[in-house]
């Protein structure tokens, strides 16, 4: 069998050799550059690797090389955080704050000597998922700027052509800026030079699809600063509760040709093909998409690339995204929770009071369904917890389950969605005896997909007012 990385290039060879412009792609720093340092992993913990072949729901049993010692060309250890690029930070911030139950940690601005921008830093207390706004100051020293790679001019732009939309996916590494050069010399395009900002700090960012940067955050295990320096910390009130979102556990971005795009981003990370699913398993009768996960050595970076297929009854609800978002970008978060039917009920008890509104629920027959596949895993009350809130369910040939269910649109367009999510299983021991979660438990099973892909479709119908004046 071939291994992920020539599945990929092969894909390519049958799409032209195209990645999208991005407004912003030169390089920028303000600030000193760092010397060319070896990369160090001994000061930071080992990743756990999988043995063997891994198949979570791949419906082409891909990440063939997770356990081949690592095809990582450098180590990631986790998602750090997601920037937002908005008009008004501090209003974006506090409508996920209130509707997310992620409190405010951490900010930057006026108060703190930055006259570039204003940034809000959302982080749970139960883990580490991490979400920044921020927002352009109408006039501000660039230099006073806590993200140094911050452009007030480019965020405007970005704004004012994407809406409400993702334009940083940031990932913890080692050696920030040791990981831009490799990945620079893999082929990445660079945007965002290794820049030093104090305390053991380092920032770069390489472009990864549209106008969307993968940022290399580098930093001590021990450290005192609250996210970056230039950040002040927010004392915790008790106002926010936590509704227990711990990570992201995975991040999808819309495309218009997926082949090029995966093999971009497999070819300067090294990241493994995790999941495959083509038009003709998870679409619907109406309609459907293409699409390939990819995974980092320890799976738990999952990176998911999707394309619109055409041709179709209705328009592939990824042209839809393309359409409304102006191009390439990120199409939804998934956040895990421990306890993913609690955490929904309190994110639902917001929704109508400018939170965030959940997917309808599949008809009662499809949990009829649940009890057969995964009812060995479920109890009875936590099935009719997921039929209670529509969640969606899956099982993978492992005995991973994964619940799933999306929100309806963030903003005003019908692109950026969040995503819910727990895996169930896939314990392991580590070298200590420790239990854990291996990577991706679950994977992204196949009935899943289709069941989500449907209900994205349902919605998307129930916004077109020119069908329902047909009706």
């Amino acid at each position: 069998m071939m291994n992920a990385h020539a599945n990929l290039a092969l894909a390519a060879l049958a799409f032209p050799a195209h990645m999208p412009n991005s407004k912003s792609s030169h390089i920028r720093s303000r600030r000193t550059r760092r010397p060319l340092l070896p990369l160090t992993m001994a000061a930071h913990p080992p990743i756990r690797t999988n043995i063997g072949m891994s198949t979570h729901g791949s419906a082409s049993g891909g990440g063939e090389q997770a356990g081949i010692s690592s095809t990582d060309r450098f180590r990631m250890i986790d998602f750090h955080h997601v920037e937002f690029w908005c008009a008004d930070a501090a209003s974006a911030a506090a409508r996920f704050s209130f509707g997310l139950g992620v409190p405010l940690a951490a900010e930057s601005g006026l108060s703190t000597g930055n006259t570039a921008h204003a940034s809000h830093l959302l982080h749970s207390r139960s883990g580490s998922l991490a979400l920044l706004f921020s927002a352009p100051y109408a006039q501000g020293d660039a230099v006073t700027a806590s993200v140094p790679s911050f452009d007030a001019d480019a965020a405007r732009r970005f704004t004012a052509d994407h809406g409400l939309a993702v334009r940083a996916m940031a990932v913890r590494v080692p050696d920030a800026g040791e990981a831009f050069r490799t990945s620079v010399d893999a082929g990445a395009r660079p945007s965002f030079a290794p820049a030093e900002l104090g305390h053991g700090f380092e920032l770069a960012e390489v472009q990864l699809y549209g106008d969307v940067v993968l940022r290399f955050v580098s930093h001590p295990d021990d450290t005192a600063i609250p996210f970056l320096p230039g950040f002040g910390s927010v004392p915790s009130s008790g106002a926010t509760p936590d509704y227990g979102l711990t990570r992201f556990d995975h991040i999808v971005g819309d495309v218009p040709h997926l082949a090029p795009v995966a093999a971009y981003i497999a070819g300067f990370t090294g990241f493994h093909e995790f999941s495959r699913f083509t038009a003709d398993q998870v679409g619907t009768a109406e309609s459907s998409l293409n699409v390939v996960v990819l995974a980092n050595n320890s799976e738990n970076v999952l990176l998911t690339v999707v394309e619109p297929v055409h041709g179709t009854k209705r328009r592939s609800q990824v042209q839809t995204y393309l359409d409304h978002h102006g191009g390439p970008g990120v199409q939804h978060l998934a956040m895990a929770s421990n306890d993913v039917l609690g955490t929904l009920r309190k994110i639902r008890g917001r929704s109508t009071m400018g939170g965030f509104e959940l997917l309808p629920p599949p008809p009662a027959s499809y949990y009829d369904d649940v009890r057969r596949r995964a009812g060995d895993v479920l109890s009875e009350a936590q099935i009719k917890g997921c039929q209670e809130l529509g969640v969606r369910v899956d099982k993978d040939d492992h005995g991973g389950v994964v619940l799933q269910i999306f929100t309806k649109a963030a903003g005003d367009r019908p692109t950026l969605l969040l995503e819910f999510i727990q895996r169930i299983g896939c314990m392991d021991k580590d070298e200590n005896g420790q239990e854990y979660q291996r990577g991706g438990c679950g994977g992204f099973g196949q009935g899943n997909v289709t069941e989500l892909f449907k209900s994205i479709e349902d919605y998307e119908k129930s916004l077109d007012a020119s069908a329902r004046l047909a009706a």
